[in-house]
């Protein structure tokens, strides 16, 4: 059997910077992924990897010792964590919550960072819980779904709404140290399933103003990679997981494709022509959404470079993060479909590819319904709420 295609680059992905300690750390993450499902979480001693790599850093600020990388340098992080497994690459992609953070005030960034870079935020912002304002700040309770990373944070971040709050309908969120807040063990999914994604609950936790921002709004410090939009960023950073997922999925029916026979006496999986077909149709599909996906990331890019993003190039982004999402979904499913029986098994990597891609295409940044206010938006009529 021929070599695989070798993956076509470009030349900004040719030069870009390179991860200290990145390989052996995927090794140890492939080794150990059934391990992460049975735990719900992703374990210490790899969040402690994800710093020694850099994830954390990446998007912080020199000032405090960050690397303030390029958008496109951490999603091809991300991309490669994601390709070793996907709830790693879940987690790690919440090393953008350094972008989030920038939007606190200067004195409460210099606590942020006070013993270095590698702080782990994490949190879970809606449904945006009533908070009320008292003489110290704001006294927040409830519990939140979906806090992804947060048995390994630093920091827990939630979205509270206040009266007579002047945010201009943003959400505001209270960040706050990990150990002022009760996490509720409740990840029983089908996918994803070791992001620790638990309820979190706080209850008449006192939040200064001073360590609330808010999400979207303007950042506090001033450099391309802070005026690159949040949002959007976190979007993409979600969206990435799923092309790497998409590339492990195809990369395992390519190594079985040339010594797998079929029990009923068929050619080997490489010399039957409706998997040659799909296989086709599906490198052509993730290739053509990743190469979408790191157009519109060096486009918004750019303008971020000269000073000021413009709606229409975030909303592109937004639209290439929901479509990488989709199609890496349907490539995994498609590979699943040629390995038949061999993807049934729950630990198997094609059944897995075939439930975290679903889960990350379901996530409400990358749903069908950002496609429709992506539309919106390139057709003329107003931003929906929270877009782009």
């Amino acid at each position: 059997m021929n070599a695989p295609l070798e993956r076509i680059t470009s030349e900004t992905e040719d030069t870009a910077a390179t991860w200290d300690n990145l390989s052996p750390l995927l090794v140890d993450i492939r080794a150990r992924r059934n391990e992460f499902a049975r735990a719900q979480k992703i374990p210490d001693d790899i969040i402690e990897g994800f710093k020694r790599v850099g994830v954390y850093r990446a998007m912080a600020a020199r000032r405090f010792g960050g690397e303030e990388r390029t958008p496109a340098d951490f999603c091809r992080l991300i991309e490669q964590i994601s390709e070793a497994d996907g709830s790693a690459g879940w987690v790690a992609s919440f090393g953008d919550g350094a972008r989030y953070l920038a939007a606190l005030p200067d004195d409460t960034l210099r606590e942020v960072y006070a013993n270095g870079p590698d702080v782990v935020l994490a949190g879970a912002l809606f449904p945006l819980q009533p908070a009320r304002r008292s003489t110290d700040g704001f006294v927040v309770n409830g519990v939140w779904p979906f806090a992804s990373g947060s048995p390994g944070a630093d920091l827990i971040g939630v979205g509270i709404i206040v009266e007579d709050d002047p945010t201009g309908g943003l959400a505001r969120v209270a960040v706050m140290p990990a150990e002022k807040v009760t996490i509720r063990p409740n990840w029983d999914v089908i996918g994803l399933q070791g992001t620790g994604s638990h309820d979190v609950v706080v209850n008449d936790v006192i939040v200064p103003e001073e360590w609330t921002l808010i999400r979207g709004g303007p950042p506090t410090l001033d450099a391309p990679v802070y005026r690159y939009p949040s949002v959007t960023f976190a979007a993409q950073a979600h969206a990435i997981v799923g092309v790497g997922i998409a590339r492990s999925a195809l990369d395992e029916v390519i190594a079985m494709a040339g010594s797998r026979a079929s029990i009923t006496g068929a050619p080997v999986m490489a010399e039957r022509g409706y998997v040659q077909l799909e296989m086709a149709r599906a490198e052509a599909m993730l290739r053509s959404a990743r190469a979408f996906f790191y157009e519109a990331t060096e486009e918004l890019w750019k303008e971020a470079l000269k000073g000021a993003v413009t709606p229409n190039t975030a909303t592109l982004m937004r639209l290439a993060a929901t479509n990488a999402a989709r199609q890496s979904a349907e490539v995994c499913n498609i590979a699943s479909g040629l390995a038949g029986s061999a993807s049934l098994y729950t630990t198997s990597n094609l059944a897995r590819a075939m439930c975290d891609s679903f889960v990350v295409a379901q996530h409400a940044a990358l749903n069908e319904g950002t496609l429709q206010s992506a539309g919106r938006l390139l057709l003329g009529s107003a931003a929906q709420p929270g877009f782009p």
